[in-house]
């Protein structure tokens, strides 16, 4: 497998500004992470999935500076190159039910654009990591969730991109599920750089070595779990140090912590 050139940041984000429209949802972030697992927490509306969006080259910045990999996306010809080593899972993501699931992990590896001869062994390492080669001829709307979103996973991860983006990936997935989940982005995060998008503070503890929280378009927190546990207060809410650190950040940034 290809190894990361980790003196390469794969996200540099200074004053990123995004929205939809005159609706501003992203306000002048910065977001600067190199290697490892970087979970992504914060409230409903907080601009989590724009940012992951944005980051995946899936719609280009309203403005400031954004660089991928070391590369500047500064045009449509700089987004079509550093998404070749770009992996991508929506939290809603699209597909064809009538593909069968080797089918759609292949078409993934093409929009990527791997090339033809590594594409069967590809498929087959990614279906394997996700525990769905028994299921490789089985069609899409045969799937249960837990299995599509399983499906959808692979389809980020064939081909080893060194950049995995994950929106939500666990929802639809069992206890057991989830915990086999950790250890694939354990097992990732030794090629490539993965973000993880979820609500889980559990799962951020168990399998992140930082944690960024969102906050009303902003990053208002970067370091580790351990950090973020650290600064909890005595009387926050949570079931853990962690939880408890999440939810006494989000107080001191006028948030309700039960949204």
């Amino acid at each position: 497998m290809v190894k990361v050139d980790t003196s390469i940041v794969a996200i540099d984000a200074r004053e990123l500004r995004q929205g939809y429209g005159s609706r501003r949802v992203i306000e002048g972030l910065d977001l600067q992470f190199g290697k490892g697992v970087l979970g992504l927490l914060g409230p409903n509306g907080a601009g989590k999935t724009t940012l992951l969006r944005t980051l995946a080259t899936v719609v280009p910045a309203q403005s400031g500076q954004l660089r991928i990999l070391g590369s500047p996306v500064d045009s449509v010809a700089d987004a079509r190159r550093v998404r070749r080593d770009i992996g991508y899972l929506p939290q809603d993501f699209g597909y064809f039910g009538s593909f069968t699931v080797r089918e759609f992990v292949r078409y993934a590896a093409w929009l990527r654009e791997l090339p033809t001869a590594d594409t069967a062994a590809a498929v087959d390492d990614a279906l394997a990591m996700v525990d769905l080669s028994d299921r490789a001829t089985t069609r899409l709307k045969a799937l249960s969730g837990g299995m599509l979103r399983r499906c959808g996973i692979a389809s980020a991860i064939v081909g080893t991109p060194k950049l995995v983006i994950l929106d939500e990936p666990t929802v639809g997935l069992d206890p057991l599920q989830r915990m086999e989940f950790r250890l694939l982005i354990r097992r990732l995060a030794a090629t490539c750089a993965v973000v993880v998008s979820t609500h889980l503070v559990e799962d951020v503890g168990m399998m992140c070595t930082e944690v960024a929280v969102m906050v009303q378009g902003r990053i208002t927190f970067l370091d580790t779990p351990d950090m973020l546990a650290a600064g909890a207060a005595d009387d926050a809410i949570g079931d853990s140090p962690l939880e408890r650190g999440y939810t006494t950040l989000l107080a001191a940034s006028g948030e309700r912590s039960d949204k």
